[in-house]
């Protein structure tokens, strides 16, 4: 079920995303139109069907963890087509829907074409991600906290954090700096070039342990995913010294 144009980049690391974008009359899985997300209903049915899976009360935190699953599938196939294969797709809220999989949680996109190469080189990395950032990330998270009170940096943490881990994870590999550029931009510049700021920035900081030790990897802001029940802090958590009152640390029982 492989968009064509994008199969040279499903190997490897890269294959267990293999069948997360499809086209129409590839994949006849129902989907819901993702702009029905930002819904009342929409979002309302959504919740339903995680709670069946993950039970709780408190939608804030429901909808911050089903978010990182719909940003995490969406964020690795869409970026990694962009910088590695030059590809930009359409994946505005008005373009796709949300084919959901077991446990009510994001299992594919289907986008309505197999994107097209850049015919210009963008001038930076908000015009190589625009149709990302301001056409579904923006409106999404927008849309969301007027159905739900939830903060707006949680759920932007949320989709910057598997952007920016993405970016490290290249940088790692052998792909060439020049390639990564405009992602590392988007993680790293405090603003837009017209002055906004910009909620992608600075998601996650690298705290040195000593000893010799990796520098630990933590979020900017917390997930409060410790808010449902029997799930724990992330190990990333800015909150793993000192936790909430009640919250779990992980390895809990």
């Amino acid at each position: 079920m492989t968009i064509p144009a994008l199969a040279p980049l499903f190997v490897g690391d890269f294959a267990h995303y293999r069948d997360v974008l499809v086209l129409p009359g590839q994949d006849q899985r129902p989907g819901i139109p993702a702009q029905e997300l930002v819904t009342a209903d929409g979002l309302q049915w959504v919740l339903s069907e995680y709670r069946r899976s993950q039970p709780g009360d408190d939608e804030r935190a429901l909808l911050s963890l089903w978010s990182r699953y719909y940003f995490v599938k969406l964020t690795v196939p869409v970026v990694g087509a962009n910088l590695m294969l030059g590809r930009e797709l359409t994946v505005g809220l008005d373009g796709i829907e949300v084919i959901l999989g077991e446990g009510g949680v994001p299992e594919a996109f289907r986008l309505p074409d197999e994107g097209r190469p850049f015919r210009t080189p963008p001038a930076d990395g908000f015009e190589r991600f625009r149709n990302l950032l301001e056409e579904n990330f923006a409106p999404l998270i927008d849309g969301w906290c007027r159905q739900v009170k939830v903060s707006r940096r949680v759920l932007w943490n949320n989709a910057a954090n598997y952007f920016e881990w993405l970016i490290r994870t290249l940088e790692s590999t052998k792909v060439p700096q020049s390639m990564l550029a405009d992602g590392q931009q988007v993680v790293e510049a405090p603003r837009y070039p017209d002055g906004r700021p910009n909620p992608m920035a600075s998601p996650v900081r690298y705290v040195e342990q000593g000893g010799g030790d990796e520098p630990l990897r933590q979020r900017r802001h917390c997930c409060i995913r410790y808010r449902l029940p029997d799930l724990p802090l992330c190990r990333n958590c800015p909150h793993i010294d000192r936790p909430p009152k009640g919250a779990l640390l992980p390895g809990d029982d």
